[in-house]
């Protein structure tokens, strides 16, 4: 039986364990934590010896595993035998002992594989005869669609709640890391307040590095038509220790968004297909009413070049330059459509 990553610990409390468990995936986060969950399990239903065995390429002893998987335990009670397989491939010698253990499994050993690399390909006998007698829980990639989805989820988990346009805000901050989500989250317990979700202002105050000079403000500052808060926020975040590279994923990400708004015939559609919440439409609309669609493209080419500037990778016949003072005007020729100028011939 197939288990869900955030279904598998509440599934494990409410019933006996099974001889083999199978976690497997490349999202690191929800591996370590669907292991953990069987660790706990084990530690709750009296197993108390745990084993640990790498196998890994050639260094893989898969007989010294055999042997362990079919010696009594030392002080006659279940262990739990855990298996590492980094590739997610036991090849032939590891599957034939799997899938035997399976077949007859000892009543003093449960089996955990825990594999780091994870495809439709990688099932074979040895997965289903995990699958017989025990569960899989397979971490799938979170894609970008869905990952404001598993933010929610994560966030009712924890006993809070937020508005779609704050669990937006903090899909855009952590750009994908799952572990950066779950920290985040984690101190949103900490520091949330009150029943009501957390909205889009609250959101902002509580997650990012710098109430007053954080990455998000200055670029809907500089889409909003404010040049002069641009320059105030850039001189903080300086001050503050930033990095321009730090910087840029964020700025190169909104002007890539409003570019393909400028090329798109229908706002409304391109705005759906972009995932992009009403409360953020009213901003890409002010911003595209300052640029006609080409100089949006340019902008987006010119946030290559400065980041390229702040990482040291000036290209053959480019003059090295100042990242801050390249950033600062790039954000001010999106602010101010007079400031266009500023921006490299």
């Amino acid at each position: 039986m197939e288990l869900s990553t955030d279904r598998i610990a509440a599934h494990l409390a409410g019933e006996p364990l099974r001889p083999a468990y199978l976690v497997a995936g490349a999202e690191t986060l929800l591996v370590l934590e669907a292991a953990d969950a069987v660790r706990t399990a084990a530690r709750a239903q009296g197993i108390g010896e745990r084993e640990v065995h790498d196998m890994e390429g050639r260094d893989a002893d898969w007989g010294a595993l055999a042997a362990s998987l079919l010696a009594p335990s030392l002080f006659a009670t279940r262990r739990l035998v855990e298996v590492r397989l980094p590739t997610g491939k036991p090849g032939t010698e590891g599957g034939k002992l799997i899938a035997e253990f399976c077949a007859a499994p000892p009543p003093d050993v449960v089996l955990l594989v825990i594999a780091g690399e994870w495809s439709r390909q990688h099932p074979g006998k040895w997965t289903e005869a995990i699958a017989r007698v025990g569960h899989t829980c397979i971490a799938w990639q979170v894609r970008p669609h869905e990952l404001e989805s598993w933010i929610e989820r994560r966030l009712r988990q924890r006993g809070l709640r937020a508005t779609p346009d704050a669990v937006a805000r903090l899909a855009q901050r952590i750009e994908g890391n799952l572990l950066a989500a779950a920290q985040e989250i984690d101190k949103l317990v900490l520091l949330a307040e009150g029943d009501a979700p957390i909205d889009l202002a609250r959101m902002d105050a509580l997650v990012a590095d710098s109430a007053r000079y954080d990455v998000f403000r200055l670029v809907d500052a500089a889409l909003n038509g404010q040049p002069a808060q641009v320059s105030r926020m850039l001189a903080g975040l300086r001050a503050e220790g930033e990095a321009v590279p730090a910087l840029m994923g964020m700025v190169v990400k909104e002007l890539q968004t409003v570019a393909a708004l400028a090329r798109a015939r229908n706002f409304a559609a391109e705005c759906k297909a972009l995932r992009i919440w009403d409360s953020k439409q009213a901003v890409y609309k002010r911003a595209l009413a300052r640029h006609a669609p080409e100089r949006w493209q340019r902008c987006v080419v010119e946030a290559g070049r400065v980041d390229r500037i702040a990482k040291g990778r000036v290209r053959l016949g480019e003059e090295p330059a100042d990242a801050w003072l390249q950033l600062e005007r790039l954000l001010l020729a999106v602010a101010d459509k007079g400031a266009i100028r500023l921006l490299a011939s």
